[in-house]
């Protein structure tokens, strides 16, 4: 029995893991689908979404992610907003998944599909390249 769609499919999964590809450039969208503060400071810890994309965008290992999720909730905390910072870190947790087709998901700079992992020397060089280009008056864009 044959089964050729099965191979091609396989073929694919294979490719994915063995080649990341290009990271494409750092791109921020803000706090993605949550607001960038209050009503009161309407940017009041974007710059703490910002940095949590930094992480995201390049990816990597669980551990890593986890320590960026719970950044974010440190830094939201301490601007004052604890309750806030516990919602988002429930959020980025369930929402922020490498196996989810999203453009916000953990290593969304690499093609996907992007699992968890180490970066290779070469993409941490690629990543390091990119970095150079970033500042934080990045402007929020979609990505």
């Amino acid at each position: 029995m044959k089964f050729p769609k099965l191979r091609w499919l396989l073929i694919f999964f294979v490719v994915g893991f063995v080649s990341a590809g290009e990271l494409r450039p750092f791109t921020s969208d803000g706090c993605s689908a949550f607001p960038d503060g209050n009503l009161a400071h309407n940017e009041l810890w974007l710059n703490c979404c910002f940095a949590h994309d930094l992480a995201y965008w390049q990816g990597g290992t669980y551990e890593a992610r986890e320590q960026a999720d719970l950044d974010l909730q440190a830094c939201v905390a301490a601007v004052g907003e604890p309750e806030i910072a516990a919602l988002m870190l429930a959020g980025v947790r369930v929402g922020g998944s490498p196996y989810l087709p999203t453009s916000f998901r953990w290593g969304y700079g690499w093609p996907y599909p992007r699992w968890y992992g180490e970066l290779t020397d070469a993409e941490l060089e690629q990543v390091s390249q990119q970095l150079e280009r970033v500042s934080p008056t990045t402007p929020i864009q979609e990505h």
